[in-house]
């Protein structure tokens, strides 16, 4: 996932972004958030224009027991900045997520250059 600094100013970006998979159409989450990595992590200053990344790990819903996973399609991606309240949406194609919250399918990485 990357995140672009489109202000005028610069800007601080600290930690990991909260991650979930969402679907039925209407931004429902599925399953569980993302699981943070054990990475350390240090404070990324974007200038206007700048990037930073956080590496998102999706581990396929079929590979987990239907019963222990409630397979079911996603639509996609909910993301929150780090240490921020407002989320985007990432539209994902051919992904399944699991209902049940029995299976962990994502990890996250903190925010880096």
């Amino acid at each position: 996932v990357d995140f672009r600094n489109t202000s005028d100013n610069p800007c601080t970006l600290d930690g990991f972004p909260g991650v979930s998979l969402v679907g039925n159409d209407d931004g429902t989450q599925l399953g569980t958030p993302a699981r943070r990595e054990e990475v350390a992590s240090e404070p990324v200053t974007l200038q206007p224009g700048e990037s930073a990344h956080s590496s998102v790990r999706i581990t396929r819903a079929e590979n987990y027991d239907v019963q222990a996973c409630s397979p079911v399609p996603a639509d996609g991606l909910r993301v929150y900045p780090p240490n921020q309240t407002d989320s985007v949406f990432l539209p994902l194609d051919s992904v399944t997520g699991c209902e049940s919250e029995d299976a962990e399918l994502i990890s996250v990485q903190p925010v880096t250059r």
